[in-house]
């Protein structure tokens, strides 16, 4: 049997037996049904139901995660409320304590008229979220590593206690990826990506999916694939086709990236103008032994750094990288450089001496030279 990264290449989908071995783009909003008006079983309907190149995506991404189905989503946004519409009003969510910001702004947001309460706690103490369970809790939702500061949540032992407490679990793995965590084989019920991020690789993508396995409660998943088709919020023929052709090169840009983000960590971990490094594949992280537990091929990609002094420095580093651009976003094959206290504004809880950092698949001694100058 061919591996995972062989038969991801390979998947394709034959139109009209044309032989080509990539994947057409099929535009068409609509399609035909036969003489007497009847629907054609297998054909697809209407684009907003479903698509050639939408299936064929949320193909591989189901078996990137070792998943049986999945819904694309327009985004990792519109991904993450198909999961919260499913609770229902009165549900009560357990979050990470630092839970990427759009998550916390679709919920205290969106869904504030749902009253959907919520209790933030660090997840990288199993107790913590065991105290935080009340009567209506419906969903623990976890990161892993968190963003920014990269806690390492135990995935194994967060789904054995939601399944205890008939609790639904869901991972945002978007960090990660399927190429260091596979949160599905670890007992957590639903996976989602932002697929704009390391999935499609090349910052000119947007998108989202929620993959399950066969364990899935089936009114979950129906729920999840109800708010994708009936509520519209799926990604466009041509974004499917360019996030399939980004799969195929998925393993090898991983492995860089990967090659490049330890290489990096430990150089920035040794410099003298830097306080602290959050990065699980260094001994001194304080979650390294449950990231070498649940994580394979590495320790992922995404750092963070306090700088030694205040905010002006801080931002007087970034502004001097050349090479890392000074940007939101991740997971491109391009470094970027965020300081996120100035972007998530007022209410930001990150730290003014905190830059958080995209390692890319450029030359990684060009990549420490930037650094290394910035930080002189």
């Amino acid at each position: 049997m061919a591996s995972l990264e062989t038969s991801i290449i390979h998947q394709t989908l034959e139109i009209e037996n044309s032989g080509a071995v990539v994947p057409a783009l099929i535009q068409s909003t609509t399609f035909k049904r036969d003489g007497a008006g009847a629907f054609v079983e297998g054909r697809d309907i209407y684009t907003r139901a479903s698509n050639p190149n939408r299936r064929l995506l949320e193909k591989k991404l189901s078996m990137l995660e070792n998943g049986i189905d999945a819904a694309c989503f327009a985004s990792g946004q519109a991904a993450t409320m198909s999961i919260i519409h499913s609770l229902g009003q009165n549900s009560h969510i357990i979050l990470p304590d630092d839970i990427y910001y759009g998550t916390r702004v679709i919920l205290e947001n969106l869904y504030k008229n749902w009253n959907i309460s919520f209790s933030i706690v660090d997840m990288s103490d199993i107790k913590n979220i065991m105290q935080a369970i009340q009567e209506n809790t419906k969903l623990v939702w976890v990161e892993t590593p968190s963003n920014p500061s990269l806690k390492i949540a135990d995935l194994i032992e967060i789904a054995k206690l939601c399944k205890e407490n008939n609790i639904l679990s869901a991972a945002d793995n978007t960090w990660s990826s399927p190429y260091f965590t596979k949160p599905l084989d670890l007992g957590i019920d639903l996976v989602m990506h932002s697929t704009t991020k390391y999935l499609g690789g090349h910052s000119d993508i947007l998108g989202g999916v929620v993959i399950w396995n066969e364990k899935i409660n089936q009114e979950i998943s129906q729920c999840i694939r109800d708010y994708q088709t009936i509520g519209g919020g799926v990604p466009s023929p041509s974004d499917c086709w360019l996030m399939n052709r980004s799969l195929s090169t998925f393993f090898l840009r991983m492995e860089k990236h990967s090659t490049n983000a330890i290489k990096l960590a430990n150089f920035l971990n040794n410099h003298p103008k830097v306080e602290k490094v959050y990065y699980p594949g260094l001994k001194t992280h304080a979650n390294h032994d449950i990231a070498k537990k649940q994580m394979t091929n590495g320790f992922g990609v995404m750092m963070s750094i306090l700088t030694k002094g205040n905010e002006n420095d801080c931002l007087k580093i970034a502004s001097k990288l050349k090479i890392f651009q000074h940007a939101t976003s991740l997971g491109g094959v391009e470094s970027l450089v965020d300081h996120r206290k100035t972007a998530e504004g007022l209410h930001s809880c990150s730290p003014e001496n905190l830059l958080r950092i995209s390692v890319g698949i450029e030359n990684i001694d060009d990549l420490l030279e930037d650094f290394s100058q910035a930080l002189s």
